[in-house]
């Protein structure tokens, strides 16, 4: 095969084997030289004795490759991510070709073939700055990282009044032991006390307390300021509440410092938002139905790692934490009970009733509790107030006030356009 071109790697492996034919240097050498074993250059040593110069040419040199794939499946394939994953990455591109197509591609030849045809842009990968790994947790519920992200996550399916598309916030919690399984996520409107409040209540009750969540100094976690320091009850809503449960909370201080629930949201800003498309899903409503019973346990099942340690550490909620929950997970909040016994709560006035569960006296402070569902909860001593909601600011009254509430009838008598005469108990 006098046509044969060899190329340089060849040339150099015939001369190197040449020269063990003729003894100038021995197998070991060799082996050496071409970062073969010893046994392969004596095998390749025979097969130029028996074959000739031809034998150092790889069999399938200027042949198909035992693996290649048929042009017609490459065609289809391409046709099929030009229609309906054009912005998909080539590991989720194969994924979905698997999946709804049957077409088992390697995510390497989907990224070839995608750069090929300019749908895949091939990225060189950036030099980050160092930070130090830390390991993961052992166990189950050991320590849970949570956050939210706003993003378009319904694309221009999900918009206001004027047609302009909205942004969403998803609130995530993911297992540190696990290497990421989301443990929850839900759409909600914004990052507030309530949504945080109501994702956590959801939790706890499902799945127990955790030992730690690890979160962001939003505000809503943690009070920024110097004298939160020195100061332990100038803390926020969701601290107070952690801590009534005996869950610790760790405040990062990078978003560096919770790298995994970070790259957690730009997998699911990525992968997520196509899938919400794919299911032609555009609201949160029934987003939240997809995520709680197609995506999450389709997405643990593929990226969760088995945690080092088998079994959970979350704490099962006490028979007292059960009855107080709602409690809990309420926003507190406190105001003084004015002399005639009303309280001034956001533009509402509250005439506590005759009748209380305990003593109660004019400028004693209350612990006004909004629950989830909006309902307001009077607290003193630990017990619940009963009251009228007045409709409006009550007049001042010229006769003289009780001087205490208690849990019996008073011998005072209110006067006919009293609070308590006018309108009904609650």
């Amino acid at each position: 095969m006098a046509d044969i071109r060899f190329s340089s790697e060849e040339q150099f492996k015939l001369k190197i084997v040449t020269e063990v034919i003729d003894k100038k240097i021995n197998p070991g050498q060799a082996a050496k030289i071409l970062g073969m074993s010893t046994r392969q250059v004596r095998r390749l040593k025979q097969r130029v004795g028996r074959d000739g110069i031809e034998a150092v040419i790889h069999g399938l040199k200027g042949k198909q490759s035992n693996h290649h794939i048929d042009t017609s499946i490459k065609e289809k394939a391409l046709q099929l991510i030009r229609k309906n994953y054009i912005d998909f990455k080539p590991t989720f591109a194969s994924e979905k070709l698997a999946e709804k197509h049957n077409i088992i591609l390697s995510y390497q030849t989907a990224r070839r073939w995608m750069a090929k045809e300019g749908i895949w842009k091939i990225k060189k990968q950036k030099q980050d700055t160092y930070h130090a790994w830390r390991p993961r947790k052992e166990y189950f519920g050991e320590l849970e990282q949570f956050d939210g992200s706003y993003h378009y996550w319904f694309e221009n399916r999900f918009v206001d009044a004027d047609g302009n598309p909205i942004e969403v916030c998803l609130l995530a919690a993911i297992d540190d032991a696990t290497t990421g399984e989301i443990t929850k996520a839900v759409f909600a409107e914004h990052e507030g006390i309530i949504p945080v409040f109501t994702f956590w209540k959801g939790y706890v009750e499902a799945l127990g307390k955790p030992i730690s969540i690890y979160l962001d100094k939003f505000s809503t976690y943690k009070i920024n300021h110097k004298a939160a320091v020195d100061n332990s009850e100038l803390i926020t809503q969701f601290q107070r509440a952690m801590k009534t449960l005996g869950i610790e909370v760790i405040p990062a201080n990078s978003p560096q410092a919770k790298g995994r629930i970070e790259r957690l949201f730009k997998t699911l800003q990525d992968r997520l938002v196509k899938e919400l498309r794919l299911a032609k899903i555009d609201n949160p409503i029934e987003g939240n139905k997809f995520l709680r019973e197609i995506f999450i346990p389709k997405f643990n099942k593929q990226f969760s790692v088995i945690p080092a340690q088998e079994g959970s550490v979350h704490k099962p909620l006490t028979k007292e934490e059960k009855q107080t929950i709602n409690d809990v997970f309420s926003v507190h909040e406190i105001r003084r009970v004015n002399n005639d016994f009303t309280i001034q709560f956001k533009n509402q006035w509250y005439q506590l009733t005759e009748i209380q569960p305990t003593t109660v006296r004019p400028q004693e402070i209350a612990l006004m509790e909004t629950w989830l569902d909006g309902s307001i909860h009077i607290l003193l001593k630990d017990h619940g107030l009963s009251y009228i909601v007045l409709p409006e600011k009550p007049k001042k009254q010229r006769i003289k006030q009780p001087l205490i509430l208690t849990t019996h009838k008073l011998n005072y008598k209110p006067p006919p356009n009293h609070p308590w005469r006018r309108y009904p108990n609650k």
